[in-house]
């Protein structure tokens, strides 16, 4: 049975950083591009980064420059890094692994970005 677990969500002022962290169990990790997305008040779920088996990456252009994503292959966890937060990253954020057909998720993380 395949479990992500995200943990690190929290309250922090405008300017402040956050780590998100992501287990993942019961899957061939190094397999999975494993993505982080977010979903902020009454709108959609967006794709915030990626990063492959191999460590490419890529960012959604909100957040490039601020946002870091990482993976340790060895003990299957995928982590995020964000720096310079702003209100407008609020949102649940969702630890997401996806090879081929399959997509599994978290249960999500709140980050509220507020003074």
């Amino acid at each position: 049975q395949v479990q992500l677990v995200e943990s690190g969500g929290g309250l922090v002022q405008p300017g402040g950083s956050l780590r998100l962290s992501c287990a993942a169990s019961g899957l061939n990790f190094i397999r999975y591009a494993m993505n982080w997305y977010r979903q902020p008040p009454g709108k959609q779920r967006e794709l915030v980064a990626t990063i492959t088996g191999s460590h490419s990456t890529n960012y959604a252009d909100s957040v490039k420059g601020r946002f870091t994503i990482s993976r340790d292959n060895a003990k299957n966890t995928v982590s995020m890094q964000m720096n310079s937060l702003k209100p407008e990253d609020t949102a649940v954020y969702y630890c997401n692994a996806q090879y081929a057909w399959q997509n599994f998720w978290g249960q999500g993380t709140q980050v509220t970005v507020s003074s």
